[in-house]
């Protein structure tokens, strides 16, 4: 606590004052983010760190396994995730939402593991069946594949799989047949500190490109 507390007196005396002016804008005027940023609660993955942003650049929504339950028409169903999509699309009218997975993800090693495990917490075992389709998908297409290297992939395909989710929002899709929304996939690598996003076209995560700016 005293390490929080300390950065809490250097973010005042050194960086609030480099940006006053900036934080005096936010407060005024309020938040106009750029895009809705999904990502892993893990904290390793800071979506400002990694975009190299700013206050007020990005919303974001973090939580284990950055899972996007699918849409429910039943608002008593829904999830903060849902609300926070919702939101994003509706009221701040974020041009881009990205889906970001990483590396090493504790989320999608516990995917593998016993569901029994978690019963003395049973808030993340009911969380992690929002993984379980994709399993299906990583054992029907990759059989043969390691444990270490099922890791892997899992995370990316689950990437993937929360996209579709995103998709069944009617908010979501309306702004894309406007064509004022995109939606993207991204993979953090920390060892490396590479972002990779997907190519539909290509069909795979490559890194992304100074020049793609």
């Amino acid at each position: 606590m005293r390490k929080l507390i300390a950065g809490i007196h250097r973010f005042q005396k050194r960086y609030w004052s480099a940006n006053r002016e900036l934080y005096r804008r936010l407060a005024e005027h309020g938040q106009f983010p750029e895009a809705l940023f999904i990502t892993c609660s893990d904290a390793r993955v800071d979506p400002v760190t990694i975009t190299h942003g700013q206050p007020g650049d990005l919303f974001i929504v973090q939580n284990i396994g950055n899972f996007v339950p699918p849409y429910s028409e039943n608002p008593l169903e829904g999830t903060g995730v849902a609300a926070a999509v919702e939101y994003a699309v509706e009221h701040l009218e974020v041009r881009d939402i990205i889906v970001c997975g990483h590396s090493d993800c504790g989320a999608m090693k516990a995917l593998y593991k016993d569901r029994d495990l978690f019963a003395a917490t049973p808030h993340i075992g009911q969380w992690l069946h929002h993984g379980d389709r994709t399993m299906a998908v990583v054992a029907a297409n990759y059989p043969d594949r390691s444990r270490e290297e099922r890791s892997e992939i899992t995370a990316e395909e689950n990437v993937l799989l929360q996209m579709e989710n995103l998709r069944t929002y009617p908010v979501v899709q309306e702004a894309a047949r406007k064509g004022r929304l995109h939606v993207h996939a991204w993979y953090f690598e920390i060892g490396t500190g590479t972002v990779f996003r997907y190519s539909p076209e290509k069909e795979q995560f490559e890194p992304i490109r100074e020049e793609e700016e």
